[in-house]
């Protein structure tokens, strides 16, 4: 990392410039000519996607979110900001981890032997706009887990392949959803490591913080000017409001001891009783990593592919073993689910497994809410 941080996240000036929004196509441009895909945030069935980026009219310019437990719309605001919108449901999680994939296939040789051979990415590094802070919390948790740097077994190929070169431009951000928390996990909403370029949005361009050499390159080459001291405390102010401006929050960064002292408290079944077990929370959080395996046969026997996709804790097959379903019903697999991500991660990855995106409540169907559950599972005895 190129930036200089003393508390939480503050970066010498000197390291700041400013880059009108006409420049912001160039930026593009020249990532598209070093070799990368660009993605970025677009406007997709009612909602903010990350997709192929290739001209700066593609960004959701004046839009914003409005987000509630069950609940989520954008609107039009009128403004010419392209990031004034706190998260969409993807986050990086299903452009690293792929939610169905070929990991390899087997093939009958002639002499009747198997052959096999891995299904390794051959696509173009991306180059990703918009990221925000919670996402690149839970980007290093999944770095963690899938390429083992916290237990020193063996990385993830198919996962390395495609984060080995990753470009990240993050946007600090500013207009939180009423379902961020990000404040309380320590997650944002300002940046404060794991990019290639931060910036901080106003109406007529961006601060540009460079967090890498390979960001610095290209930022030497546009002809930028330093910014000035107000326009940095304008920007900092911005994150500061925002962090004021979120409602909820967890009890607690560690929950671990809390809520496995409470295993038989009776919230679980009350959170139970509106839990669908559908999976949406686990498909939209950005730090779910459980997955499960099968293979795809050819009619004729001759080939077949090993496929890996997304799974949940909230299946019923997720938790069997040898005809046993571990966990049965809804309520054993909420409370899995729940002691899992604020708990026992700190065992696995030396923190909580939850970044505060609020993604889980905007997209359950039933608007249950992780803060409120955690918050009366932890603060009352049962």
């Amino acid at each position: 990392m190129d930036t200089t941080q003393t508390g939480p996240y503050r970066t010498s000036p000197s390291l700041r410039s400013f880059m009108p929004r006409v420049l912001l196509q160039a930026l593009i441009d020249a990532l598209n000519d070093a070799g990368f895909r660009c993605v970025g945030p677009k406007v997709r069935d009612g909602a903010i996607v990350y997709e192929t980026l290739r001209d700066v009219s593609e960004l959701p310019a004046g839009m914003q979110d409005v987000q509630e437990p069950g609940r989520y719309r954008i609107e039009s605001t009128g403004t010419p900001r392209m990031f004034a919108w706190a998260n969409g449901p993807q986050a990086l999680k299903p452009l690293l981890f792929a939610p169905s994939e070929v990991l390899w296939y087997a093939r009958r040789q002639a002499d009747g032997s198997l052959a096999f051979e891995a299904d390794l990415p051959q696509e173009k590094p991306l180059a990703v706009f918009g990221v925000r802070a919670c996402d690149l919390a839970a980007l290093a948790i999944q770095d963690q887990h899938f390429t083992q740097q916290a237990h020193g077994a063996c990385t993830d190929p198919y996962y390395a392949k495609r984060r080995e070169e990753m470009f990240l431009i993050a946007v600090n951000c500013t207009h939180p959803a009423s379902t961020c928390f990000c404040a309380s996990t320590g997650d944002g909403p300002r940046a404060q490591q794991g990019f290639d370029m931060a910036l901080d949005e106003r109406d007529d361009g961006f601060l540009v913080t460079c967090g890498s050499e390979r960001a610095r390159a290209i930022l030497d080459r546009m002809g930028l000017v330093q910014a000035s001291g107000e326009q940095i405390d304008e920007a900092m102010r911005a994150t500061d409001d925002a962090t004021q401006r979120m409602t909820r929050s967890l009890p607690g960064r560690n929950l671990r001891d809390a809520l496995f002292a409470r295993l038989d408290h009776p919230r679980w079944e009350e959170v139970a009783e509106r839990c669908l077990s559908c999976g949406n929370c686990t498909s939209v959080c950005p730090t779910c990593f459980c997955h499960s395996e099968h293979d795809l046969q050819q009619i004729d026997g001759m080939q077949s592919q090993h496929v890996r996709e997304w799974d949940s804790c909230f299946t019923r097959g997720h938790s069997q073993i040898h005809g046993l379903t571990v966990r049965p019903d809804t309520r054993t697999r909420y409370r899995q689910w729940l002691t899992h991500k604020l708990g026992s991660w700190h065992d696995q990855f030396g923190r909580s497994g939850c970044v505060g995106c609020g993604r889980c409540i905007t997209w359950c169907p039933v608007g249950i809410d992780i803060t409120e559950e955690a918050t009366v599972i932890c603060r009352e005895q049962p």
